[in-house]
């Protein structure tokens, strides 16, 4: 499974770790995945969207928790 949000397709960033010297080594930076049971085609469904996404899903009323 990938770490995307199945909604909005946003995935994983990446840059660097910085040190005091200023030396970089890469890192990656994750989506806030959750597990969320959505109606979808007339049957609940577990998807895995991301947290922000989940927040403006809830404030536009399409998902209740």
């Amino acid at each position: 499974m990938s770490r995307k949000c199945a909604i909005t397709g946003k995935g994983k960033l990446s840059g660097n770790n910085r040190s005091h010297a200023l030396n970089a080594t890469k890192r990656k930076w994750n989506v806030n995945l959750q597990k969320v049971n959505m109606f979808i085609d007339g049957k609940y469904k577990t998807v895995r969207i991301s947290a922000r996404t989940l927040r403006t899903l809830k404030r536009k009323g399409d998902i209740v928790a």
